[in-house]
């Protein structure tokens, strides 16, 4: 239990005994610290239920409170306003029975349950460009935290790997290399194992296919043609794909593995190809899925709507199958597979309607029962300083692995100014240069909320100075620099920290932790928990400015701050952790 679950309970027990909702107990962490650590505002909401002024409701619940041993401060405020402070024993005892295990107070409240998160999406036999950044970087730590929280946590990288630029390539490549075997329909051989084109090959054929089927309209049809022989199982063209998935697998983990990004299964839109015929069948057999003019489709308007709904297509006038009959089907597979609790989508906001469709149709037809939740984890675009997406210097779209050299370069820059790591040999600088580009990355687009557009700024992310990912790595590897130095000269940090009005401060931000992780993983924002991260670092800064501690002549004292010293920089090798973020061994 959290200390605000504590004060809560405590609380809520208060509303209760005046015959009001325990709920409206509910204690937060005060908007005024000036006046008080904690706040509760039942009061104003209970009124009306009591049938009393609010202040009135305010002293019965103060009275009922003014006893108990927790509270050092209960007074009202306003019309109504309950303010609390604690009793620095309380809080210190709260600290060590809960900053042992590391988790503060943090409930394991996922135990049991299973989520899938769908946090990747890259193409096949295309370059990975900044446009999937954002997805990977949010669902990767949202994976961490549910992972933290108890959950069975599964990311899907789910790859685009079964659409017709896969026919547009196959055509192209029988065009330019006929005698293959891949595309003699007679050939009973064995195809071979090396692939024939590589990543690079591949990122050259693609654009190339894709402008020639735009402008020739029998281009275009042969390409179609290609798609359907393929997801109809004609063997060569089976094989030449697997190649092309193999290859494209090898370079997008590249870039995954350069950014520290975790997926449990590497699936794609393919992997489900076998369910979608029964699907559909299905959904036909019991009315969710109807003909109109020669489509296939799912009607998921509801009568109260104020918009119009469009169906969502399951198979178009030619047969071929949409990306919403394969969302459809994959919910299927994973609902059958996994069980979870939860499936969240991380994926750019402006496919809203598309999962909206596909939702309405899994939960009409029973795919997806009401008790597995179903979310569309939006999220706006990276911009550059114009205000527009991000593109190169040329106004092209940037590759992923040029974006991260990019930051790798501006790293480096940015630590020779700092004198940050310069006494360490080269292999080492280059390390921590590549940890502190991930770090300024990943927290320059996890600090924002999640809905909302940014403009990346990479020499202003990459500084070791403001609310940025590099400034939090400095600060965590400056506690542990200090502890280190401590325990070389013997110092010892006591049991547990006691509280008193240097320290206060930091022991109240610590104990908030499980309210800003329970807060990031139920309303999947992650920039709830930088914000705490980042308060943290301030405050410590702060401490560490007006406090001695390694030359604090009294050992007690000295024990105590050092024992402060490393439940800061616990919690914030922690917290960095579940962003994604390593801590470097030394700056």
């Amino acid at each position: 239990m959290s200390l605000l679950q504590k004060l809560s309970a405590v609380t809520g027990e208060a509303f209760a005994a005046e015959g009001l909702p325990a709920e409206m107990g509910h204690v937060r962490v005060s908007d005024r610290p000036d006046l008080a650590q904690f706040q509760c505002n039942g009061a104003m909401s209970a009124a009306k239920t009591a049938k009393k002024n609010p202040r009135a409701v305010a002293e019965a619940i103060v009275a009922r409170l003014k006893d108990n041993p927790l509270f050092s401060k209960i007074e009202i405020a306003g019309p109504g306003f309950i303010n609390l402070n604690v009793t620095d024993d309380v809080l210190s005892a709260f600290l060590k029975d809960n900053a042992k295990d590391g988790r503060y107070g943090f409930a394991s409240f996922g135990a049991g349950e299973t989520m899938v998160l769908d946090y990747g999406g890259p193409n096949v036999a295309k370059a990975m460009h900044v446009g999937h950044l954002r997805p990977c970087i949010i669902g990767d730590a949202l994976r961490r935290m549910a992972l933290f929280a108890g959950y069975k946590a599964i990311g899907d990288v789910h790859l685009g790997d079964w659409g017709t630029p896969m026919g547009m390539i196959i055509s192209a490549l029988e065009m330019l290399h006929p005698d293959w075997p891949y595309f003699d329909a007679d050939f009973k051989g064995e195809y071979p194992k090396e692939s024939p084109v590589t990543m690079a090959d591949l990122e050259q054929i693609y654009p190339k296919a894709s402008a020639a089927c735009k402008e020739d309209p029998a281009r275009m049809d042969a390409a179609r043609r290609a798609t359907m022989e393929l997801q109809d199982g004609r063997a060569g063209y089976r094989a030449l794909w697997k190649h092309f998935v193999a290859v494209s697998i090898a370079g997008i983990k590249v870039n995954y593995d350069a950014l520290g990004v975790h997926f449990d299964l590497w699936k794609g839109e393919a992997d489900v190809h076998d369910l979608i015929a029964p699907m559909v069948q299905d959904l036909e057999k019991r009315g969710f899925a109807v003909k109109d003019d020669g489509a296939t489709i799912v009607p998921i308007k509801k009568n109260d709507d104020e918009k119009e709904f469009p169906p969502l297509i399951l198979y178009k006038r030619d047969g071929a199958v949409m990306y919403g009959t394969t969302d459809l089907a994959t919910i299927v597979e994973r609902v059958q597979l996994y069980h979870p609790s939860k499936i969240v989508y991380v994926v750019d906001q402006r496919q809203s309607l598309h999962f909206e469709q596909v939702f309405r149709a899994a939960r009409l037809s029973g795919i997806a029962p009401d008790a597995i939740e179903l979310t569309h984890a939006g999220f706006g675009t990276m911009n550059g300083a114009d205000g527009k997406p991000f593109k190169t210097r040329a106004g092209g779209v940037m590759r992923l692995e040029d974006m991260i050299e990019m930051a790798t370069e501006a790293a480096r820059t940015q630590m020779k100014e700092a004198g940050v790591a310069q006494d360490a040999d080269a292999a080492e600088q280059e390390r921590i240069a590549n940890q502190v580009a991930v770090a300024a990355i990943k927290f320059a687009d996890l600090q924002n909320q999640r809905q909302s557009d940014y403009i990346f700024d990479l020499n202003r992310f990459t500084s070791f100075e403001g609310k940025t990912g590099p400034y939090l790595q400095y600060q965590a590897v400056r506690v542990k620099s200090l502890l280190k130095k401590a325990e070389a000269q013997n110092d010892q940090s006591s049991e547990y920290l006691i509280v008193n009005d240097e320290n206060r401060a930091l022991a109240l931000l610590l104990s908030e932790l499980p309210e800003a992780l329970a807060l990031s993983l139920r309303n999947y924002t992650p920039h709830v928990l930088c914000d705490h991260v980042y308060r943290l670092a301030n405050a410590f800064s702060s401490f560490y400015g007006n406090c001695h501690i390694l030359s604090e002549p009294d050992a007690g004292i000295r024990a105590n701050r050092l024992r402060l010293c490393r439940m800061v920089m616990e919690q914030l090798v922690l917290v960095l952790d579940l962003l994604g973020i390593v801590v470097p061994e030394r700056m």
